[in-house]
């Protein structure tokens, strides 16, 4: 007897609103959204829609007013800011316009330093390291610095940092929109492959139609609320 599969995210009738001047700006209203482990899912939306506040609660970034978020069958509201931490350190990964990666480490290292953090020794840090840059085609650039990569080799050391830990979800907010269309789509194809290898389920926030029409489906918020696109 098969077991029924459990989202890599849940969210459950998720309220988010903030005080504006003396009113109350209503930004997510009973939101439901889940991500499937291996599912890729683009979320296409205008600005000011909600998409960032959407991807905070996701990513425990932020709390919801109500409603509850789930990372695969964890309840995570309830838990205090020390407990969130821990949980998107194991459990999430995130992906930026931007890389911000550490400037003053290589390619390597820059992956290695979240496997420490989360407590793993140097070898062990190092080959999986070693092994997501090389799956990434940075194998040969392993001890360059960020400064010493292109734009495009840079996302792709960010990619392979987000999945170090090998997270159940991840998030990305335009990983791509810092580039010209070509290596955009040469860095959304190798974070797509390495998404399907690691089974991760992925929520990828972008205005690029062309890369949504490359995922598995496509949602957006209307209303406060996560309707298909």
């Amino acid at each position: 007897m098969s077991s029924t599969p459990t989202p890599a995210l849940f969210l459950s009738r998720v309220e988010r609103h903030y005080k504006q001047g003396q009113g109350t700006l209503e930004i997510l209203r009973g939101a439901d959204a889940a991500v499937w482990p291996g599912e890729i899912v683009a979320l296409v939306a205008p600005s000011g829609s909600g998409k960032s506040t959407l991807l905070h609660c996701a990513g425990l970034l932020e709390k919801p007013d109500s409603g509850e978020v789930y990372i695969g069958s964890q309840p995570t509201v309830q838990l205090d800011d020390a407990g969130r931490t821990r949980l998107r350190r194991l459990e999430i990964g995130f992906v930026y316009q931007f890389h911000h990666l550490l400037p003053e480490f290589s390619a390597l290292e820059n992956v290695c330093l979240p496997q420490l953090i989360r407590g793993l020794d140097r070898d062990t840090a190092q080959g999986r390291a070693k092994e997501l840059l090389s799956f990434l085609g940075l194998g040969a650039r392993l001890e360059h610095r960020p400064a010493e990569l292109s734009g495009g080799e840079q996302q792709r050391v960010a990619i392979a940092r987000a999945l170090a830990n090998a997270p159940r979800l991840l998030l990305a907010d335009e990983p791509t929109g810092n580039l010209d269309p070509k290596t955009a789509s040469h860095v959304f194809a190798t974070l797509i492959a390495l998404v399907r290898a690691s089974r991760v389920g992925a929520l990828i926030a972008t205005h690029n139609l062309d890369l949504a029409s490359r995922m598995d489906r496509q949602i957006t918020i209307r209303d406060g609320l996560v309707v298909p696109a």
